[in-house]
C-alpha cells in the first residue's frame, strides 16, 4: 500500500503525557502550553482526563483547563471519559470526541480499571452508544495490544474481537496502544495485517511508547498499512502507573520530523513545536526524552 500524503497527529501530551509526572503542572501552564500546541498547528489534542482527582491528581483541573481551550482554529479536542459521568462532563466542556480507554489482558485490566475485559467491553459499548446517541463521536484505545506487563503476549484475535466490537457500538476510530513499548516491526506487521483483513485502515490509529526505542520504526510498519493517525506527546512525556517500567509515548517532534523528512504532510511547525516543548520541559523542571528536544537545544535547529 503507498504511504499516506498526509498524517493527524494526537498530541496527547496534556493527557497521557502528564498523568504519569510526579509534579503537577499548574494549570495556567496548562492553558498556555495548549495554545502553543495550537499555535504550532496540532489539529487533534487530547486535553486532559474526566476521572477522579484520588486516581491521577494531575488532572485535577480537567473542566478549568476546558473553559480556556483555543476554539477558534478549528482544533479537535479529546478527553478520556471513563463513565457516564465523565462523558455529561465531556458534554458541558464542549470538547469533540470522548476518549474511552480498555485493555486488550485480563490482568491489567483489573490492575487499571478495576474490571476484566468483558464487563469494561460492555460498559464502553453502552457508553459509546450514548455518545454516539447525544452526537458526541468516541474514539476508543485499547491498550497492552502488542504485550502485557504482567501476562506477556497477547492474543490478536481477542484484540480483533474487540475493536470489532466497539467499531459496531459506534467507535469512529481505534487507537492499538503499544503500552509497555514491546512492539516490533515484525510484530506490528503482524497485528496490523490480522485487523485489516476485517477493519478499514482509516478506522485505526497506533499509540506507540518507546520504551525499548523501536516507535518510529514501527511507525513505518504503519504508513506501509496505509495508517494515517498517529498518538504522540511532546518530547516523550508519558508513561502507564500500571505498566512498571514504560517509558513514554514516541515524541511528538521525533516523529514529526520523520514524517517531514519523508514528504509526508503534517500542518505542524517544527520550531514552534520546539518552543512548546522548551516551555513545558522548564515548567516541570525536567529534561524531555525526545532526539530532536536535544537538537533544538544544541542550536542545530531542524
Amino acid at each position: 500500500m503507498e504511504w499516506p500524503m498526509q498524517v493527524t497527529v494526537w498530541e496527547v501530551g496534556p493527557r497521557d503525557g502528564l498523568q504519569n509526572e510526579a509534579a503537577f503542572l499548574a494549570t495556567e501552564d496548562k492553558i498556555a502550553w495548549i495554545h502553543m500546541l495550537a499555535d504550532a498547528g496540532v489539529s487533534h489534542l487530547e486535553v486532559s482526563s474526566f476521572v477522579s482527582p484520588r486516581w491521577i491528581p494531575q488532572l485535577a483541573d480537567a473542566d478549568e483547563v476546558c473553559a480556556h481551550l483555543p476554539r477558534d482554529r478549528g482544533i479537535v479536542y479529546a478527553a478520556l471519559v471513563p463513565n457516564l459521568q465523565g462523558l455529561e462532563r465531556a458534554r458541558q466542556a464542549a470538547l469533540d470526541v470522548a476518549a474511552i480507554f480498555l485493555s486488550a489482558s485480563e490482568t491489567h485490566s483489573q490492575r487499571n480499571i478495576n474490571k476484566g475485559v468483558a464487563p469494561a467491553l460492555a460498559q464502553y459499548r453502552a457508553l459509546t452508544e450514548t455518545a454516539v446517541a447525544g452526537g458526541m463521536r468516541v474514539r476508543a484505545y485499547i491498550s497492552t495490544v502488542f504485550g502485557c506487563p504482567y501476562e506477556g503476549e497477547v492474543d490478536v484475535d481477542t484484540v480483533r474481537r474487540i475493536a470489532l466490537t466497539l467499531l459496531e457500538a459506534g467507535v469512529y476510530e481505534v487507537s492499538l496502544g503499544d503500552t509497555i513499548g514491546v512492539a516490533t516491526p515484525r510484530s506490528t506487521e503482524a497485528v496490523l495485517s490480522s485487523l485489516l483483513r476485517d477493519i478499514r485502515p482509516a478506522q485505526l490509529a497506533l499509540h506507540m511508547h518507546d520504551t525499548r526505542g523501536a516507535a518510529l520504526a514501527n511507525l513505518v510498519v504503519g504508513l506501509q498499512h496505509g495508517i494515517a493517525v498517529m498518538d504522540s506527546s511532546l518530547g516523550g512525556l508519558g508513561g502507564c502507573p500500571y505498566a512498571p517500567g514504560a517509558a513514554g509515548n514516541v515524541a511528538t517532534d521525533d516523529l514529526v520530523r520523520m514524517l517531514h523528512g519523508c514528504s509526508v504532510v503534517t500542518g505542524i511547525d517544527e520550531g514552534l513545536l520546539a518552543k512548546a516543548g522548551a516551555f513545558v520541559a522548564e515548567r516541570l523542571h525536567t529534561t524531555l526524552a525526545s532526539k530532536m528536544s536535544r537538537v533544538y537545544a544544541g542550536g542545530a535547529g531542524s
